[in-house]
C-alpha cells in the first residue's frame, strides 16, 4: 500500500489575530521549473457522443466555507458562487466541525468570526441558489446535539437541509498514530464510530425521515487505507460499512493528490480517481444490501496541494471536478472559499504570484490583491458552466496525449461541447477532434477560453468543430450545434 502523507488545511489568518493556526497547516512545496516539453504539440480527441459516464449534478460543482471566514457572507460571495455554477456549500468548516456546538456558535479551542452563524450561512446558500451540505460534530458533540440542528434546520426554519455528514475526517483522531481532529470518545476505533454513526442517523432521521446521512471514510489509497488499527478487526472502511453500509444514504472522502511538480499534479485526475471511485463503489456494493445503488459519493473537500493561487491550480480545478463527477461523484467541494496566507510562502509560479492560499478567492492579505479577486481555481471551475448545466449527459472523450485533457457534455437540445485542457506550460496545441454518435453543424462554433494568468474568461467565434487552437496553459471549451 502506498503510504501518503496527510494533508491539512491552511485555516484562515489575516483577518484577525485571534485566528489560531494550530489547527491546520499545510504542505508547503517549493516550485520546480516547468517540465521540458515539446513544441508545436498535438492531440486528437474522440467524443462518443452516445456513451454516456453521468449527469452532471445539481450539487457537483461544491465549495466549502469556515466559521472562521468573517467574509464568508459578504455581499458580494452569492453573484461570485453563482457565476461560478456552485450548487452545494458545505459548512461549518473541516475539522472545526468537529468542535463546533451549533447552538452556542462556538469551536472549542478555535475562532469564530462574526455573522457566521448558521442561518447568515443558510442566507447566502439561498441567495447562491445553492444547497447546503452540513458536518455535524462527531468529535465532541452527541446524536443529540445533531437531531437537534436537524430539527431546528428543517422543521423550526424550513430549510429543508437534505445532506449530513457525521464529523470530518475521524480517522485523524489517533488511531493510526496522527491526531488532527477533534474526538472526545473514550474509543477512537473504527467499530466505535461506525456504532456511533448509526445512532446518529437514527436519532437524525427520526426528526426528519427524508435527510440523506454520510459516512466518513478513509479515500483508497491514501494513508490510512488498509490499515487495522488497534481494538479493529480490519481496516477503517471495511470496519464502517459492515456495521453502518445499511444505515446510510452516501459515503465521503477528501482528495488532496501530492503532485511533486506541475506535470505530475496535472496528471493527477485521471491517475487516481477512476480507480479509487470504483473501489469506493465496490465496498458499497459489498456492505449496503439492496440500497448499494441510491448510496452516493461525496468528495466534501479537495484542492491542489502546491501552486495553489495559479495557473498550475487553474487546470487542475476543472480536471478535478469534472473527473469525479464522471466517475460517480455527486459533489465535490473546493477547500476554501478563503482559507488565508500568513505571506510567508510567496513564490512565483508560471510568471504569477502564489500566496500559497488554499481559498478560491482572495483572503485581501497583507500579500495579497483585494478581497474575494477570483484565483485561477475559481475560473477552471467557472469553466465547466460553459460546459454544461446541471442535468447535461458527461459523455466519454478520449484524448491521444496526457499534455491534453478532454471532458464531453451532450446537452438536453442535442448540442455537444468539449472542453479541452492544455497542460503544456510553453506551447499551444493543435486539437483534432472526431465524434461518433454526434454530427456538427458546419457553423463556425462558439469558444470559450481561460487562458494562462487571464483574469477573465474570453470568447470568440474560431476554429472548426474537427480542429481547435489551445493556448498553451489554458482551457478551451468549444460549443457545438448539431447538424
Amino acid at each position: 500500500m502506498r503510504r501518503l502523507v496527510q494533508r491539512h488545511r491552511i485555516r484562515l489568518i489575516g483577518f484577525v489575530a485571534a485566528v489560531s493556526l494550530a489547527a491546520a497547516g499545510s504542505i508547503t512545496a517549493a516550485t520546480p521549473p516547468a517540465e521540458a516539453v515539446s513544441a508545436a504539440a498535438t492531440a486528437s480527441v474522440s467524443v462518443e457522443a452516445g456513451r454516456t459516464l453521468a449527469s452532471i449534478p445539481a450539487t457537483g460543482v461544491g465549495m466549502n466555507v469556515a466559521v472562521y471566514d468573517g467574509n464568508m457572507n459578504h455581499p458580494s460571495v452569492p453573484g461570485l458562487l453563482k457565476d461560478a455554477g456552485v450548487g452545494m456549500v458545505r459548512y461549518p468548516g473541516g475539522g472545526y466541525a468537529d468542535g463546533y456546538h451549533w447552538q452556542t456558535h462556538t469551536v472549542e479551542g478555535g475562532y469564530v468570526a462574526p455573522n457566521t452563524g448558521f442561518d447568515a450561512f443558510m442566507a447566502t446558500v439561498r441567495a447562491t441558489g445553492a444547497q447546503p451540505i452540513i458536518t455535524a460534530d462527531y468529535g465532541s458533540g452527541t446524536p443529540e446535539e445533531a437531531a437537534g440542528w436537524v430539527r431546528y434546520a428543517n422543521v423550526t426554519k424550513g430549510y429543508g437541509v437534505k445532506y449530513w455528514e457525521i464529523g470530518n475526517e475521524v480517522y485523524g483522531n489517533g488511531l493510526y498514530g496522527a491526531s488532527w481532529e477533534t474526538d472526545h470518545h473514550s474509543s477512537k476505533t473504527a467499530t466505535t464510530y461506525a456504532t456511533n454513526l448509526v445512532q446518529y442517523a437514527t436519532a437524525m432521521k427520526a426528526v426528519d425521515p427524508t435527510i440523506k446521512i454520510g459516512a466518513v471514510l478513509t479515500t483508497p489509497g491514501a494513508w490510512p487505507d488498509g490499515i487495522t488499527g488497534p481494538g479493529d478487526t480490519t481496516d477503517w472502511n471495511h470496519t464502517v460499512l459492515s456495521i453502518a453500509g445499511s444505515k446510510i444514504d452516501f459515503v465521503i472522502v477528501h482528495h488532496y493528490p501530492i503532485g511533486n511538480s506541475q506535470a505530475d499534479l496535472l496528471g493527477k485526475p485521471q491517475a487516481e480517481i477512476p480507480g479509487m471511485a470504483a473501489t469506493l463503489r465496490s465496498l458499497i456494493n459489498q456492505y449496503a444490501g439492496s440500497n448499494a445503488p441510491n448510496v452516493g459519493i461525496a468528495v466534501t473537500e479537495a484542492n491542489a496541494n502546491a501552486y495553489k493561487d495559479t495557473s498550475p491550480n487553474g487546470l487542475f480545478a476543472p480536471d478535478e471536478y469534472l473527473t469525479w463527477m464522471e466517475n460517480g461523484a455527486f459533489t465535490l467541494d473546493w477547500w476554501n472559499l478563503h482559507n488565508g496566507t500568513d505571506c510567508s510562502h510567496v513564490t512565483t509560479v508560471e510568471g504569477a504570484t502564489d500566496y500559497d492560499d488554499g481559498g478560491i478567492l482572495s483572503s485581501g492579505a497583507s500579500c495579497q490583491p483585494p478581497l474575494n479577486t477570483p484565483f485561477p481555481p475559481y475560473y477552471g471551475a467557472r469553466m465547466i458552466t460553459k460546459l454544461g448545466a446541471p442535468g447535461d449527459r458527461l459523455v466519454r472523450a478520449a484524448s491521444s496525449t496526457s499534455l491534453v485533457s478532454a471532458h464531453a457534455v451532450r446537452r438536453a437540445n442535442g448540442d455537444v461541447s468539449v472542453l479541452l485542457i492544455n497542460k503544456d506550460p510553453a506551447d499551444d496545441a493543435t486539437v483534432t477532434l472526431s465524434y461518433s454518435g454526434f454530427t456538427p453543424s458546419s457553423a463556425t462554433p462558439t469558444v470559450y477560453s481561460y487562458r494562462k494568468n487571464a483574469t477573465s474568461i474570453g470568447s470568440a467565434t474560431t476554429g472548426s468543430a474537427t480542429r481547435q487552437t489551445v493556448p498553451a496553459y489554458s482551457i478551451v471549451v468549444v460549443q457545438l450545434r448539431n447538424g
